[in-house]
């Protein structure tokens, strides 16, 4: 049985090592090792900051439980609660989003978009590395959705 944490990441191949100053480049092969592992990184890493936060919110909201006698000044704090909780809730789906990214790279299907198969660009994945769609691809969707909103 070993002592592994369950914060801690799997070891990794020796070919994984990335230094740090390293970004995916448009003239290697796509979703190659490297860039697997940088956005492996990337998401692992953004998913962490999230949790920490998460955990910090509620420490907060368990230590400002007390009773505040004016009015005002409860309502205020209630309402800073209320939008943390769902400033929490909206960084919960998005671990989600996060997790289903990891299960992407883990199947080969990371950086393809899911309408086209075509692959979704290095730029936007680095800006949003739970990108399930191509720019395009996203584009239609949403003036589809505008669409059907406005009738």
């Amino acid at each position: 049985m070993s002592d592994i944490g369950v914060d801690e990441e799997p070891k990794m191949k020796a070919e994984n090592f990335l230094p740090d100053d390293y970004t995916p480049a448009e003239d290697e092969p796509f979703m190659n090792e490297r860039q697997l592992e940088y956005f492996r990184r990337k998401l692992i890493d953004w998913k962490k900051d999230l949790l920490a936060d998460s955990r910090d919110t509620i420490e907060g909201l368990q230590d400002s439980t007390r009773n505040i006698p004016d009015v005002a000044d409860r309502a205020s704090e209630e309402t800073d609660r209320a939008l943390e909780l769902r400033t929490r809730d909206r960084q919960r789906k998005l671990v989600s989003k996060i997790d289903a990214a990891l299960r992407r790279i883990d199947e080969g299907e990371y950086g393809y978009c899911e309408v086209t198969g075509e692959p979704i660009s290095l730029k936007r994945l680095d800006a949003r590395p739970i990108a399930t769609m191509s720019l395009e691809a996203q584009e239609r969707h949403e003036r589809r959705e505008k669409v059907h909103r406005d009738d």
